[in-house]
């Protein structure tokens, strides 16, 4: 069965850090792009960043550009993305989820079920 899990999401004071982690069974992750996106209430879906299958390039959004790295472990079949000097608009739910190898936005076949971050004092 195939499968993405999300996890590492929680209540954080603004500066604060999180990891998020997505696993994947059923498949190899690094047969694949992996996306993270994120929505909050009210808002549209927001790619946030994707990490390639073809050559491990990286990508982010603007908001998060530089507070923001995601990461794979082949390994654990796993992608990572950290999040540091986290602010209150980065409250939303998180969601990864596979993509073509080269992060095109257009083969997004397998979601995760979220995890919700919030960031507040």
């Amino acid at each position: 069965q195939v499968q993405l899990v999300e996890s590492g999401g929680g209540l954080v004071q603004p500066g604060g850090s999180l990891r998020l982690s997505c696993a994947a069974s059923g498949f190899t992750l690094d047969d694949y792009g992996i996306d993270w996106f994120r929505q909050a209430p009210g808002k549209e879906r927001e790619g946030v960043s994707c990490i390639s299958s073809v050559d491990g390039s990286t990508y982010y959004a603007d908001s998060v550009k530089g507070r923001f790295t995601i990461s794979r472990d082949n390994a654990k079949n796993t992608v990572y993305l950290q999040m540091n000097s986290l602010k209150p608009e980065d409250t939303a739910v998180y969601y990864c989820a596979t993509d073509d190898g080269y992060c095109s936005g257009s083969a997004n076949d397998y979601w995760g079920q979220g995890t919700q971050v919030t960031v507040s004092s």
